[in-house]
């Protein structure tokens, strides 16, 4: 049977395979870590990128403070795992999901939660009075500074804060506000200008609720493309970048090449059709999102990739040498995110020699 492992060499891998190099990664991390962390900020990395408390384990050993995840069901699989600094980025509304949330709490009671309505947080108040745990869970007001995805208006955040804080089972100790619609901006400058009204909007709102008297100690924000412009605006106290481990396409377009991309979908030529210049490789939609664009052949340069359906590709070139069939090429995702979620396993190697194998343990964590 198939069984891939540690001391293997990249070509023995069948494709298509995820694969890391790790000396990139860990020279991204290096290099995030050293921005940020001059500037006194926490840094919790979003973890909807990796997907893997392993990872999670790395980055908190390389400096950071706990992690990100978007969903509950991410949280559940991540603290089975030991690993349960965890802030749950996205509100959690539902009477399953409130059930579920109870019972990862009653287990890990770090775990911090968003709150954008008065209905989540009475929802959330309520079973947590029926479920006889007496110690409040940690809330973060969600505050909308620009998305306009999630998030409570500005002008209500007042409102809603005085809601949180008439509830016992509740404890509010800070804000989130993210920025995701400047994260793929591609002027350096509109980005930062736009990114920091965006934090005077969250910075605000948080020192207007200290005003009313609420002890507001966490003002959370960022990604990877905003990250260090928020960490510099004063009054934010942790960053959320997520996708600078690995990169992709669509972030080099828009921030450049600070961060290298580590992570690629390896794949092979098994056709080669009726054109002269045009093959087709074992990627397609199953392999490589497109929601960002098409995925690119790594150091190939003139090659353009088009994909063919579910299990297949083209690579087409109009000049020079092209490739024969059997050839390996790797594939540089366009969006890091969602294409980690279509694989099993991560193959971790250095020059070549698989080190490390880590399963993608929150793959289709989607409640």
């Amino acid at each position: 049977m198939y069984h891939p492992k540690v001391g293997d060499r990249l070509d023995s891998l069948d494709t298509p395979s995820m694969i890391v190099d790790l000396d990139v990664m860990e020279e991204n991390i290096q290099k995030l870590m050293g921005v940020l962390k001059p500037k006194n900020v926490n840094i919790r990395p979003h973890l909807k990128t990796t997907k893997s408390p392993i990872l999670a384990k790395k980055l908190v050993e390389a400096g950071a403070k706990g992690g990100c995840v978007a969903k509950l069901s991410e949280a559940e699989i991540m603290t089975t795992e030991g690993f349960d600094d965890i802030l749950i980025t996205c509100e959690i509304v539902g009477t399953a999901k409130v059930r579920r949330l109870v019972e990862l709490f009653r287990n890990h009671p770090k775990i911090q939660i968003v709150i954008d309505s008065e209905y989540g947080a009475t929802t959330i108040d309520t079973a947590l009075a029926s479920s006889g745990i007496e110690t409040p869970i940690q809330v973060l007001l969600d505050l909308d500074v620009g998305l306009h995805r999630t998030g409570v208006a500005p002008e209500s955040a007042l409102a809603l804060a005085t809601h949180i804080a008439s509830l016992k089972h509740l404890k509010l100790l800070g804000i989130q506000g993210y920025e995701g619609h400047l994260q793929h901006v591609h002027s350096r400058e509109e980005r930062e200008s736009e990114c920091r009204a965006s934090m005077a909007t969250l910075v605000g709102t948080a020192n207007m609720l200290r005003e009313n008297g609420f002890d507001i100690q966490i003002v959370t924000t960022g990604g990877t493309g905003t990250a260090e412009v928020c960490a510099s605006t004063p009054g934010v106290t942790e960053v959320q970048p997520g996708s600078f481990i690995f990169m992709d396409s669509d972030y080099r377009n828009a921030v450049g090449s600070f961060y290298s991309q580590s992570l690629t979908i390896l794949s092979t030529v098994i056709s080669k059709s009726g054109s002269e210049r045009r093959v087709t490789i074992d990627a397609g939609l199953k392999s490589l999102t497109t929601d960002s664009g098409f995925a690119e052949p790594k150091d190939m340069l003139g090659f353009t990739y088009t994909p063919m359906g579910d299990e297949h590709g083209w690579l087409s070139w109009e000049e020079g040498p092209g490739l024969s069939i059997g050839a390996r090429v790797e594939m540089i995702p366009s969006h890091i995110d969602p294409t980690v979620n279509l694989h099993d396993f991560y193959y971790a190697h250095r020059q070549g020699v698989i080190e490390e194998i880590w399963p993608v343990a929150t793959r289709g964590k989607v409640q």
